[in-house]
């Protein structure tokens, strides 16, 4: 009633609703150190330094062997002119791309020289590769492209 001066005591909440609140509580606080935990930086694993001229020694010695192997295979007849320059073209490009980064691979000879490759690789492919793999006629002769290869291999910074 309006008039009325009668206090009356306060509802009491069941023990369960503390305990819900409670339990949600301390899932939002499981989630977000989940969250944190799974998602902060991993460390970097350092790796020991690698003697740059050591790697490069290492590339040297594999392509020169694969380059010797296209020019015995040239010399016995087995690799055609043509072939043996597309070869050699895959091996100086593919040395050139795991030692400096460059993704010689894929880019052609106007590519490479607007990344400022080193003038052996741009003479070997623009003397012998390109003239004997795109040209009609008779290639080059093979074994000026696997000089011109190892003068790559060998001459590379």
């Amino acid at each position: 009633m309006p008039g009325d001066d009668v206090l009356y005591p306060p509802a009491q909440y069941s023990p369960f609703w503390l305990l819900l609140v409670l339990a949600v509580l301390l899932a939002i606080v499981g989630v977000a150190v989940l969250v944190a935990v799974l998602t902060r930086p991993r460390r970097l694993v350092t790796q020991p330094a690698v003697d740059g001229s050591a790697v490069l020694t290492q590339l040297r010695v594999e392509y020169g062997a694969a380059i010797d192997d296209v020019e015995r295979r040239v010399r016995s007849g087995e690799l055609g002119a043509r072939r043996a320059h597309a070869e050699l073209s895959r091996l100086m490009r593919a040395f050139v791309n795991e030692y400096s980064g460059l993704e010689a691979p894929v880019l052609t000879l106007q590519d490479l020289v607007a990344q400022g490759a080193h003038p052996a690789l741009v003479d070997a492919l623009g003397r012998f590769t390109y003239p004997s793999l795109f040209r009609r006629g008779a290639p080059v002769d093979p074994v000026l492209g696997v000089q011109a290869a190892r003068q790559v291999v060998q001459s590379w910074h």
